[in-house]
């Protein structure tokens, strides 16, 4: 008898450990329903639709009469694509895990999963991601005549990434108190290839739970972004130099300029490429404006950057004036002697 009860205890800790939130997550359909259609809504708008056939479980599942497994069918087809889950105790302490979702990134670009939050305690207060991975790349200028090494070449190398909620419409700026809910994260990746990334969340300060369970240590794999070279014309159809700003179809800059060090600078949307010179884009559908300067006219022009597309975009520049015409010339007469006042760190100014 004991070896049957001792069995049976076994096996109820084993189908536990299988389903380690069962009955954690609470929630009525309707809300549930209405919140899953603005997630799917959203991640479309994000550029990453849901596939049709999960498209197609979300609507039957809404229209089934059994709420209970209507809920669990809704949360199978969202948990494909949650990155972490998130589970919020009775005393709004905070712990995390890795979720399904595969972490697929891209070079110099953003994605986006989903975060589930299982809310015990229901608290509507906005879900915070942190990461030291996601830390300045940069420190600007204090006029120090010999600053010291606070960021080094390592500390850059750590900090590859970019980790954001959405918060925009229609999505909530704040958790919405269900026992149930999603959250979108966006994660941006400055390079390619395998990187790690430490994910800490928490629902306002002291909400962590103890011993680090608020933290999970999530491997990337990071696919290269295309090289696309510039051909840059001046109005005679010489070659020059342009400014560019490169935006994706929901108004993301690129190069992200959080992560930029020279020669492209994070205090500007523009980037600058002499004729030959190379851009590194995902694939997608870009908005670029360009120019030269104040003699230059400014231009608009939406571009596609894929496998079938030309991996060399050309530029004709178009002056509207030409000063020098009339004798004026311009010119950039001061002298950056020890550096300049954009950055210090990690190297002393613009090198």
């Amino acid at each position: 008898m004991f070896a049957v009860l001792s069995l049976l205890v076994l096996l109820a800790c084993g189908s536990a450990a299988q389903q380690p939130h069962a009955g954690a997550a609470r929630v009525e359909l309707q809300p549930f329903a209405l919140a899953a259609r603005q997630y799917e809504l959203t991640l479309e708008y994000l550029g990453q639709p849901l596939p049709e056939s999960d498209r197609a479980r979300l609507t039957k599942a809404i229209a089934g009469s059994n709420e209970a497994a209507a809920v669990r069918e809704l949360e199978a087809v969202l948990d494909k694509y949650t990155l972490a889950v998130v589970e919020i105790n009775p005393e709004s302490r905070v712990k995390v895990e890795q979720g399904q979702a595969k972490p697929e990134l891209v070079e110099g670009g953003t994605r986006v999963f989903l975060v589930k939050v299982i809310n015990q305690a229901g608290v509507t207060a906005p879900l915070e991601v942190d990461s030291p991975n996601q830390a300045p790349v940069y420190q600007k200028s204090t006029g120090t005549p010999e600053p010291p090494q606070r960021i080094t070449q390592a500390d850059v190398r750590d900090r590859w990434a970019q980790f954001s909620i959405y918060r925009k419409q229609p999505m909530r700026t704040r958790l919405s108190g269900l026992g149930l809910e999603y959250q979108i994260l966006e994660v941006f990746s400055r390079d390619s290839g395998k990187r790690s990334a430490k994910l800490s969340f928490h629902v306002g300060q002291g909400t962590q739970d103890i011993g680090f369970r608020n933290e999970t240590v999530i491997v990337f794999n990071a696919l290269p972004a295309r090289a696309v070279k510039l051909r840059v014309r001046d109005e005679k159809g010489q070659p020059t130099t342009g400014a560019f700003v490169f935006r994706d179809s929901v108004g993301r800059v690129y190069p992200a300029p959080s992560k930029r060090l020279a020669p492209d600078f994070p205090f500007q949307t523009q980037i600058y490429r002499a004729d030959g010179e190379v851009i590194r884009l995902p694939d997608g559908v870009y908005t670029v404006t360009y120019t030269r300067g104040p003699e230059y006219v400014t231009e608009t022009r939406k571009v596609v950057v894929d496998g079938d597309a030309p991996a060399e975009l050309a530029f004709d520049l178009k002056r509207w004036i030409d000063p020098s015409r009339r004798g004026w010339y311009s010119g950039d007469h001061h002298i950056h002697a020890a550096g300049c006042a954009h950055y210090e760190n990690p190297t002393e100014g613009v090198e």
